[in-house]
């Protein structure tokens, strides 16, 4: 029987699309991958679950988004995973939410999430002195949000909280504020209820 093989610093993968509903003809690209970097996508769908990513990287494929990438599998030794593993964050609930390092909000629980990057919400019009984003922020250092994740993906901890109704209103309101009158419209009108902030680590 086979032992395991100790991480390789790179690996050859092949990448290709997976076109949702339909056969993608996007060409595949072979490329070499530092054993990191394929990790990291790993993560992101696996999270730090020891048996399911030596799962993948035996069978040899992987599909994030619209991504499919596959390489010849191979059985990781368990001490030299988990201590590529090790040089990835953890999860930390205790990180409180800083509003200063916010760079993304999204509006959730309509019919779709309203996406909101730092860069446009906080945008002061012309004779302005408060942005939607200041609005938001003034809000949730009130009551912050607890916790709930760390993103690979984004390389990101994940803070989530409920609106009450009253603050639900007070965004509604400061929608006026946004650059974009379609950004505007869909804040007015979606039927979120809580609201979910990216805070890069």
């Amino acid at each position: 029987m086979k032992s395991p093989d100790v991480l390789p610093q790179k690996i050859r993968v092949k990448l290709s699309s997976e076109a949702a509903g339909a056969i993608s003809l996007t060409p595949v690209v072979s490329r070499e991958l530092a054993i990191a970097d394929l990790l990291e996508e790993v993560l992101a769908v696996t999270g730090k679950d020891e048996p399911r990513i030596r799962d993948i990287l035996q069978r040899g494929t992987l599909v994030t988004g619209a991504s499919r990438y596959r390489w010849q599998g191979w059985e990781p030794d368990a001490e030299s995973l988990r201590q590529a593993l090790a040089g990835f964050p953890d999860p930390d609930p205790a990180r409180p939410f800083s509003p200063a390092q916010c760079v993304h909000a999204a509006l959730r629980g309509g019919r779709q999430t309203v996406e909101l990057a730092r860069e446009t919400a906080a945008h002061h019009g012309l004779f302005r002195r408060t942005s939607f984003w200041d609005v938001l922020m003034r809000l949730l250092a009130a009551d912050p949000p607890p916790y709930s994740g760390y993103s690979y993906r984004d390389r990101a901890d994940r803070y989530r909280r409920e609106l009450a109704a009253a603050e639900r209103d007070q965004l509604r309101s400061a929608a006026r504020l946004l650059r974009y009158s379609s950004l505007r419209q869909r804040i007015e009108a979606e039927g979120f209820t809580e609201v979910e902030l990216t805070v890069p680590r």
